[in-house]
């Protein structure tokens, strides 16, 4: 008897062995489902007062070239509340603009961007799966349905679906996405937002110039990911941030710095802080008319690149 309890023991067991990989696969298709569109249909939400919405425009769009589709008023949000609306669409970048004619409701003002998603009940779910908080629960909007989601570290987004399938035309350069995040909720925040974006980590690294964050002479940790919401660079701090580091929420990449930030000037915008050069990549930020603050960034071509590394290697010798 006890010889005939011990095989069924191990049989039991080992049906549980082999049936825990089977439910493990499930359980991880069912909580990563595609969402994602492209990286063009992500939107950086500004909001400015009604009397600088034409100033933004006019500044923004001769900055980075592009241009604006019909200014509308319209309600955007689950509440009572009216804005004109109209969205901003670059080759570096798109900008949905507001500009609240009445009180802003909460918590919107407070997202950063918005992302495109197939399927806008699949996306909450998935988002809900992969740690997220919804804020706002779906409602609908004059062209769809939206929600808005937190993720740890207390970042929010919006995301949203179409009646119409949008078509808009690729980015000539993607656009980052700018997350500010403590170090008690880094590993959270990058573990939630893979799991929901099915992106991967392109690079990391725990000692990035301090610079980069207004701390020259130290260092911060650094994590870029990209998936086919786009680019995202988590900039993980201690939050003593010197002004205006943790307000820019985009970074834009230009060909030519020297020639943008010249542009932007003439076009009414202040250039916070000036350019500098860190790991081969030049960058400076910005502030608009209306005061959206964005950075602004180069990188060299890999030709460039390589004959920088290799003029540095030959002075080394």
């Amino acid at each position: 008897m006890k010889r005939l309890s011990a095989s069924i023991l191990l049989l039991s067991v080992a049906a549980l062995v082999a049936a825990a990989p089977a439910v493990a696969r499930d359980a991880g298709k069912a909580g990563t489902e595609m969402v994602a569109v492209a990286p063009q249909y992500d939107t950086t939400h500004v909001y400015v007062a009604p009397d600088d919405v034409d100033k933004f425009v006019s500044s923004f769009l001769t900055t980075f070239g592009g241009q604006s589709t019909k200014q509308v008023v319209a309600t955007v949000t689950p509440t009572p509340s009216s804005t004109t609306s109209q969205l901003l669409q670059t080759p570096v970048g798109t900008v949905s603009l507001f500009g609240f004619k009445t009180p802003v409701p909460y918590p919107f003002g407070a997202e950063r961007n918005g992302y495109l998603v197939s399927d806008i009940d699949v996306a909450i779910k998935a988002a809900r799966a992969a740690g997220a908080d919804v804020i706002v629960t779906t409602f609908p909007d004059p062209i769809g349905r939206d929600a808005v989601i937190q993720w740890p570290g207390g970042v929010n987004m919006q995301i949203y679906w179409h009646t119409t399938k949008p078509n808009y035309a690729a980015f000539e350069k993607i656009p980052e996405n700018r997350v500010y995040v403590s170090a008690d909720r880094a590993d959270a925040f990058v573990r939630s937002f893979l799991a929901f974006s099915r992106g991967k980590v392109v690079s990391q690294t725990a000692k990035a110039p301090g610079i980069e964050i207004g701390k020259a002479g130290q260092t911060y940790k650094r994590i870029r990911i990209e998936s086919a919401f786009g680019k995202m660079v988590v900039l993980v701090t201690d939050g003593q941030l010197p002004y205006p580091y943790g307000r820019e929420t985009t970074g834009y990449e230009v060909a030519d710095l020297d020639a943008t930030l010249a542009k932007a000037k003439s076009a009414g915008a202040t250039v916070l802080v000036e350019p500098y050069t860190s790991e081969g990549r030049s960058a400076a930020i910005v502030q608009f008319p209306g005061g959206y603050i964005a950075e602004i960034h180069a990188t060299p071509s890999k030709h460039a690149a390589r004959a920088e590394q290799q003029s540095l290697e030959r002075a080394l010798k």
